[in-house]
């Protein structure tokens, strides 16, 4: 449940792994130590990162058959899968434990729900810089979309601030092609945000990458597409308030004012979770 959640997550594990000033009666109703078979493990059904570098993996592998695993494996009871356990962070150290050919880890053994479960890998993984941007954005998007939290909420949590958030979020409009190139890092995250709502974004990353402008390079290229096309008649001022609204909803806004001012909002929305926000935020005000 929502309201049994820790606090303070966004500021460090510590104050979940046991490490910070509670008292041990505190952490006994939490927390537990004990040992696990590798095969009573499974990986975090909300963890973000999708891919693992396997030469790190291997790296740390090497070092458990030197030094055996010395930091626990975060995980929970697992009441919905086919082990008894579900990893909550750790899962690379894991896999290295695996192809180090360990039969048992140590494990501490903690009390989440599913929100809390996402939260700390997520935080675990930004953390330790793990994460690619999309990875990071797919994560917030769960928080949204499958647990209800706004952005207001998911900054809080993840020690982030609100624009941060948002901005993250915004890059899973871009195409799937772009996307690819974030995730395979020929593109860095701000390189790819000037694009986001171009029709044309795809040509200009090609070109970003085959020229490998610098950031200050492509605000002023993509300034100049944007002059060069039918869109340059768009005020300034409409164009910030639909920046402000993607802002404050994390959906794709579309203003289309008329010389005599009429005109229509559009608001984009891809499931009904999306579709629920935009009616409750409208009957609410």
């Amino acid at each position: 449940m929502i309201d049994k959640k820790r606090k303070g997550l966004g500021k460090g594990l510590s104050a979940l792994f046991g490490d910070d000033n509670q008292s041990k009666t505190q952490k006994a109703t939490k927390v537990s130590e004990n040992s696990a078979l590798i095969g009573e493990l499974s990986r975090n059904q909300f963890q973000p990162r999708i891919t693992f570098d396997e030469g790190k993996i291997n790296e740390l592998s090497q070092s458990i058959k030197l030094n055996g695993l010395i930091q626990p494996i975060a995980v929970r009871s697992n009441y919905s899968g086919n082990t008894k356990y579900e990893i909550i962070a750790g899962e690379r150290r894991w896999l290295a434990a695996q192809k180090a050919g360990l039969h048992e880890v140590p494990i501490r053994i903690l009390d989440l729900n599913d929100n809390e479960a996402l939260e700390v890998a997520i935080v675990e993984n930004i953390q330790r810089e793990d994460l690619n941007p999309i990875e990071e954005a797919k994560g917030y998007e769960n928080l949204f979309k499958e647990h209800r939290y706004d952005q207001d909420k998911i900054a809080q949590i993840m020690g982030k601030s609100r624009s941060h958030i948002s901005n993250t979020m915004r890059l899973l409009s871009l195409p799937a092609d772009i996307i690819s190139m974030i995730k395979e890092g020929q593109i860095t995250a701000g390189q790819a945000r000037p694009l986001i709502g171009l029709g044309n974004a795809s040509a200009i990353a090609e070109e970003i990458v085959s020229k490998k402008l610098s950031a200050r390079a492509i605000e002023s290229l993509v300034k100049n597409k944007k002059n060069n096309s039918s869109k340059s008649s768009t005020d300034t001022n409409i164009l910030e308030i639909e920046r402000a609204l993607e802002n404050q909803l994390g959906l794709k806004v579309k203003i289309q004012n008329k010389k005599n001012n009429s005109g229509k909002v559009t608001i984009e929305y891809k499931n009904l979770d999306q579709f629920s926000l935009i009616s409750d935020k409208l009957k609410r005000d």
